[in-house]
């Protein structure tokens, strides 16, 4: 029966077991390893597309943890919160719920934390300044300036 066990269970058991207890069991696992890289961790559950770039962002000081600016090796746990500031202007305020150590499907991804990051600025419609009939050319200088005025650009 042991045999049974350790060859059917090799790949996938140890896999499950270690995902599985860091997230679900909190609290027990703070003392054995309940922590995670903070850029790992805001890779796995999907606030930036890659690692390397959750690394940039912990280096480039986008990234708090309870306030504090971060390196990317640093460990999160349960109940901390994360503050990562994204190429766009907005920034994400999240608790962390789970720890989690690989990339995981993004319903799961979400799960692993509550978002408190306020909502997004609501979208202006631009594109209509600086739509041009086809046919009329490049835009002049004076073309120009007229449609950074109706963008509000300042140059």
């Amino acid at each position: 029966m042991a045999s049974e066990t350790s060859g059917g269970g090799t790949g996938r058991t140890p896999d499950s077991a270690a995902d599985s207890s860091p997230g679900s069991a909190g609290g027990g696992a703070a003392a054995g390893g309940g922590s995670v890289r903070v850029d790992s961790w805001i890779w796995s559950v999907r606030l930036v597309k890659t690692r390397s770039t959750g690394a940039a962002a912990c280096k480039g000081g986008h990234v708090r943890v309870n306030g504090e600016r971060v390196k990317p090796a640093h460990g999160v746990r349960v109940g901390d919160e994360v503050r990562l500031r994204q190429p766009g202007g907005r920034e994400r305020i999240v608790i962390v719920k789970r720890v989690i150590r690989k990339r995981v499907g993004a319903p799961v991804a979400a799960e692993a934390y509550v978002d408190n990051s306020p909502p997004p600025p609501p979208r202006e419609a631009v594109a209509p300044a600086g739509i041009r009939d086809r046919g009329t050319g490049r835009p002049t200088k004076r073309d120009r300036r007229e449609m950074e005025r109706l963008r509000g650009v300042e140059g």
